[in-house]
């Protein structure tokens, strides 16, 4: 596949269609189709389900891209970046299930179309065929390299899986004392690793090429990595904000995902704790009252009024000064790993930079 320079959003939109396409085409083929027993069909069915629902591809191409950046071979990392969306996948039907999420890509969401035993299993099977489309780099990249590259996945499993229980335990415990210190700590262990940290290392690992310098000493690959560990963490929360604030004001059939929904499931944004923290105590706990209600308990016009508040006190203003404070660290860094490598992909990285802006700029 040929990477063309893009120079506007629809050609950078454009590039992440082809990418996930080819993406899609590697999972798709890896998945079983058929089998005698309509049983374990039904499970083959659904396992192929997400994956063939579209979406943009950004932990993929984030791989191929960081890869090629540094003069790696594209070709290296397309199964590791098949196997990210792979991860989001199964990820997100467990993640469905756990916040009761209405929809996924513009569709039911599984458990809503299967139940929540069937979809469970599913989650779990495409859990093991991540790891079974992982194996395969050995062939291509040696077992070294493919072991490096399990363990990143290993290290992103855990602090996705950590973040969501931090998010469930607030949900569960019926805990609204969070500050904003706890919302970054949760974002970047849910968010920030498995779509952007580690996709952004694993291309680097893959470049084989983590020691170019262009000062003549080659920097430590162990110092660039752990920039790469910062450089996504800011880009992650900017990410997750934008995602956040889209919840609340995007045009839902672009956005993919029920519009307030983030209201219904009671989730604490970073809107929300400013809210919070905004109001006076009677009112405050009116928001939290209704909140706390269980999902089905909750009326269309008490989430519209608690949006309404989060626009009179400001609270979208501030979560996009935040987000915004954290794209412009991302993309300091990035400029500072870049400029200590002797050999850069110029065109890429001009393709790089931008899906970055885009990915905290982005109105869907």
């Amino acid at each position: 596949m040929k990477l063309e320079l893009k120079t506007d959003s629809q050609d950078l939109l454009e590039m992440l269609q082809s990418n996930k396409k080819l993406f899609d085409e590697t999972v798709l083929e890896f998945l079983p189709r058929t089998t005698d027993t309509k049983e374990i069909q039904l499970l083959y069915n659904m396992m192929r389900d997400y994956p063939s629902r579209g979406g943009k591809g950004i932990r993929g191409t984030l791989c191929l891209l960081w890869c090629e950046l540094f003069s790696g071979n594209k070709t290296n990392a397309l199964v590791t970046a098949s196997a990210l969306e792979l991860f989001q996948n199964w990820i997100l039907i467990h993640d469905d299930i756990e916040d009761h999420s209405e929809m996924r890509r513009n569709l039911p969401a599984l458990h809503k179309k299967f139940g929540v035993e069937l979809s469970i299993n599913a989650g779990d099977a495409l859990h093991g065929k991540m790891w079974e489309l992982l194996l395969t780099n050995a062939e291509l990249l040696g077992s070294e390299l493919t072991l490096n590259i399990l363990q990143e996945f290993s290290r992103m499993l855990n602090e996705t899986t950590e973040g969501q229980q931090m998010e469930l335990s607030w949900n569960f415990g019926n805990n609204w004392d969070i500050d904003e210190s706890d919302y970054l700590l949760m974002v970047t262990k849910k968010a920030a690793w498995y779509t952007c940290i580690a996709p952004c290392r694993m291309g680097l690992l893959l470049s084989r090429n983590t020691t170019g310098s262009k000062h003549g000493q080659a920097p430590d690959p162990s110092h660039t990595m752990n920039k790469v560990v910062d450089f996504g963490t800011n880009l992650g929360i900017a990410f997750q904000i934008v995602d956040d604030v889209l919840n609340l004001t995007a045009d839902e059939s672009k956005y993919g995902k029920e519009i307030l929904g983030d209201l219904y499931e009671g989730k604490r944004t970073i809107m929300l704790i400013h809210l919070l923290r905004s109001l006076e105590t009677t009112e405050r706990k009116k928001v939290i009252a209704l909140l706390a209600q269980p999902r089905e308990a909750k009326r269309v016009d008490d989430m519209k009024l608690i949006f309404r508040l989060m626009t009179d006190n400001r609270s979208i203003d501030y979560a996009r000064q935040v987000a915004s404070k954290h794209s412009e660290l991302a993309m300091e860094l990035f400029d500072d790993i870049t400029a200590e490598q002797s050999r850069l992909h110029p065109r890429v990285y001009d393709q790089t930079r931008y899906l970055l802006e885009y990915l905290t700029s982005r109105d869907y």
